[in-house]
């Protein structure tokens, strides 16, 4: 590469990115930090029939979440800026001149009720209507009429486009960096609409211009955009400049069948599509975020669909990725999205996350839930209240089956609240010597001063061997007692945790429910 390596993310402001955007915005990232070079991000809004408010912070707050914010966008390092479309437009309009008056573009003078009346034509006759080589000349452009008239017509204030002149008979051989060798045939391509009647360009055009305006070596985009190849590669050359480098990233696809993932098939099956949440009048669209995912997690996910770098490694840090990425490891293929996949991989970074960090995640949740105020250990009306330390020895004893900060309740309700049911099959382990033995257990708990996991265990075990006891015959209805089911982590650190007390109330409890 002889030059700086700079990409872009050019997305439109219409609404809330897509998961299939942002790891177009995330294989850009990549691709920059692998080769010192720049990311910026490029508001394309020059559709403002489609602009939706608050969609450009929105993309904005995304990839500063997931970390891979751009070295330049609007409002920060615009070394090339304006970095919004629609803060250019008087840009546009003098190489859309340049381009007819080279010859590569011209007027047409079409009204939208004259060109569905071409469309119905060639349905009746059995065709499709496209608007090129074929049929330019008969239509109403300036490649019919005078120059003269064409001026006269501009200057009665007459709508009109100008629509890029493809070259007859040509065939492109063009290279994409993930796909090789790409042929097309200009006969088979249509006249795009550069510059619509309403003054602005339309995205053919604006996005050449800035493209090479604001210096970019690469472009990176989804396979969707590669039928636009063709024509952007002939305005790079009608305009006598050098063209970027491309490539198109395979789909994202469905969880099931074929197609590209949408976010209907987020709503059907019940995960998210989109980074953050996403609020309108007609609802909520939930986010990864939200979701309770971690960023790195996220970004783990999307970097492997479509991309590896030739070794069985599935977690990556953001730069590791940076290290490893290689655009000549991108399949062609679309990339199977896998819901479940992705939550294995928020387990994976859920793990790596400080008892700490997570108690204090927890904590939150708690608040908003009106579980948890910040002091000791006491009894409030059956809700017991934990400290920092102990949430966070709570947190570090069931973390490793949850997915998500959110599942913690539900895997260590019983810290908090005493059972108000129990199991039912694990109730017919509550035999009929069973409430006598609990009663002997609870006059063993009375008199343990030292009342640490370690030491409880030692010392109700040593009375089970000093009396023969069996093991099952106590410490099943012991756990279903504090539990209400035969579940949760090592019996004798939720004794230490919810205090003597408290477990004490429990078989006391439990004596008085469980009948025979």
């Amino acid at each position: 590469m002889s030059k700086q390596v700079r990409v872009r993310f050019a997305p439109s402001p219409t609404g809330p990115l897509h998961i299939g955007g942002v790891r177009t915005a995330l294989f850009n990232y990549l691709f920059a930090k692998k080769n010192n070079g720049v990311f910026y991000l490029r508001i394309e809004d020059t559709d403002q029939n489609r602009f939706v408010e608050g969609a450009e912070q929105y993309i904005l707050e995304a990839l500063d979440w997931l970390g891979i914010a751009p070295s330049e966008t609007v409002g920060k390092n615009e070394k090339f800026g304006p970095y919004r479309q629609s803060e250019r437009k008087d840009l546009y309009k003098q190489y859309a001149d340049q381009l007819i008056n080279s010859g590569w573009a011209y007027y047409a003078f079409d009204t939208a009720e004259a060109l569905d009346a071409h469309r119905k034509q060639h349905e009746a006759e059995g065709k499709t209507f496209i608007y090129n080589w074929h049929n330019r000349d008969k239509l109403d452009t300036s490649l019919v009429i005078s120059k003269e008239e064409t001026e006269k017509r501009i200057t009665a204030g007459e709508d009109f486009v100008i629509r890029f002149k493809t070259p007859v008979n040509e065939t492109l051989h063009l290279q994409d960096i993930i796909r090789g060798d790409i042929k097309f045939e200009t006969n088979l391509l249509d006249d795009k609409v550069l510059f619509k009647s309403d003054g602005m360009p339309t995205y053919h055009l604006a996005n050449i211009v800035d493209d090479h305006l604001m210096e970019t070596s690469h472009v990176i985009r989804g396979e969707e955009w590669l039928p636009s190849m063709p024509l952007h590669v002939l305005l790079y050359k009608a305009f006598g400049w050098e063209a970027p480098e491309f490539a198109h990233l395979p789909l994202i696809l469905k969880p099931v069948g074929n197609g590209k993932l949408s976010k209907r098939d987020g709503d059907k099956l019940g995960f998210p599509v989109f980074p953050l949440e996403w609020k309108t009048e007609e609802g909520i669209s939930s986010g990864y975020r939200e979701n309770g995912f971690f960023p790195e997690a996220v970004v783990n996910f999307l970097a492997l669909l479509g991309w590896n770098d030739g070794t069985d490694q599935e977690l990556f840090s953001l730069e590791e990725l940076a290290e490893k990425f290689d655009l000549n490891r991108v399949h062609k293929a679309g990339a199977k999205f896998d819901p479940e996949k992705n939550k294995w991989f928020n387990h994976q970074y859920l793990q790596k996350q400080s008892d700490e960090s997570l108690a204090k995640s927890f904590e939150k949740i708690l608040n908003e839930n009106a579980l948890f105020n910040n002091i000791e250990l006491t009894d409030k009306g059956g809700l017991l209240i934990l400290s920092n330390e102990k949430l966070t020895k709570i947190v570090s004893l069931i973390k490793e089956r949850a997915n998500f900060v959110s599942e913690f309740y539900e895997l260590s309700d019983y810290f908090f609240i005493a059972p108000t049911s129990y199991d039912e099959k694990a109730a017919k382990n509550w035999k009929e010597e069973t409430p006598n033995l609990i009663q002997q257990l609870i006059s063993v708990l009375e008199n343990i001063g030292d009342f640490t996991s370690v030491n409880i265990e030692t010392i109700v075990k040593d009375w089970m061997t000093k009396n023969e006891i069996g093991m099952g015959k106590v410490m099943q209805p012991f756990r279903l007692s504090l539990v209400g089911a035969l579940k949760g982590p090592h019996l004798f650190d939720i004794v230490e945790l919810i205090g003597k007390d408290e477990t004490i109330k429990r078989l006391e409890k439990a004596i008085a429910s469980l009948k025979l």
